[in-house]
């Protein structure tokens, strides 16, 4: 997938884990994990409202094109 989701380095930058994003966020960790290992193929905005408040960031730190995977 060309567009990917630079969650785990947020996390990291922020020393935060994700099972307490997903409490911060209200979202379930199984739900946060699949953003994490680049399995989604959807993310709602307002599921990336939540995560930008609390991780403070800009969408645009939460996600990275990266070309073509052809």
């Amino acid at each position: 997938m060309p567009i990917t989701v630079k969650l785990d380095d947020l996390l990291h930058e922020r020393r935060m884990t994700l099972t307490e994003l997903a409490d911060r966020v209200g979202l379930t960790l199984a739900n946060l994990s699949i953003l994490k290992t680049g399995k989604a193929k959807a993310m709602r905005f307002s599921t990336m409202d939540a995560i930008c408040r609390e991780l403070d960031c800009q969408p645009g730190d939460l996600l990275e094109w990266v070309g073509n995977a052809d």
